[in-house]
């Protein structure tokens, strides 16, 4: 898509229309205004000026999906009860899953970055794919209003909803209460190391448990980290299967 913002880190609506018009087809929305767009598939390391990236746009559209999310997950599912919306929210508002909608739209090919991040591999980090995600979500909705950008969510999201796998347990909560029922203390949780830079570190997290041999994971937030280190437990023990997590 080239550069959609200027040397002065507003967007440069120079670019040939046409490389527009490929990207909005593939989201399914025609911008009024492309520098919401432009803005929202520009990396801070692109500007070296975080208000002039998508940051804020991150903010608010994950908001937008969270909502939007739960008001599918909460019409979908009757019978669950708050829990089990809550996880399965989760599982669709999480990095991963946004960073593969991005993936599906291409959206990588559109990012602007700095020279070092685009080297080093960015236009293909799960969290950076995430963030622009979450950033395009709440561009429609400030083009278009709320409704589109729900509609766009809903295109792209619910299929995943409809189809999610694994357990819908939150994994953390599942070791202690394994544990637990076998009269042993609730694991604890502690970070080993931290690597990467500051806008897209890796955690490492051990997962320390008193009778049982305990569990490493990694995440890109200490969350995410645990959530795994108690997955592996999980798997290890037999409770989960590889193939469900």
């Amino acid at each position: 898509m080239g550069d959609p913002l200027g040397s002065t880190g507003e967007p440069d609506m120079s670019e040939p229309s046409d490389a527009f018009d490929a990207l909005e087809a593939r989201i399914g929305h025609r911008f009024a205004d492309r520098t919401l767009l432009a803005r929202a598939l520009t990396h801070t390391s692109a500007v070296g000026n975080a208000a002039a990236s998508y940051q804020r746009l991150e903010f608010l559209g994950d908001r937008v999906l969270a909502l939007t999310v739960a008001g599918m997950v909460y019409r979908a599912f009757p019978q669950a009860d708050e829990g089990e919306l809550a996880r399965r929210l989760n599982a669709l508002v999480k990095r991963e899953t946004c960073a593969e909608v991005a993936r599906e739209l291409q959206l990588g090919e559109a990012v602007r970055l700095g020279s070092g991040e685009a080297q080093s591999g960015g236009r293909a980090k799960s969290a950076i794919l995430g963030d622009i995600a979450e950033a395009l979500i709440a561009a429609i909705h400030l083009d278009a209003g709320f409704e589109v950008a729900s509609a766009f969510v809903e295109r792209h999201w619910r299929e995943r909803m409809m189809t999610a796998r694994g357990p819908l347990r939150d994994a953390k909560t599942t070791l202690q209460e394994w544990l637990q029922g076998r009269g042993l203390a609730a694991p604890t949780y502690r970070q080993v190391s931290r690597t990467g830079p500051d806008h897209d570190p890796l955690f490492t997290i051990a997962a320390d448990l008193v009778g049982e041999e305990g569990a490493h994971g990694t995440g890109r937030s200490k969350r995410e980290a645990e959530q795994n280190a108690a997955t592996r437990v999980l798997v290890r023990e037999g409770l989960w299967k590889d193939s469900d997590v």
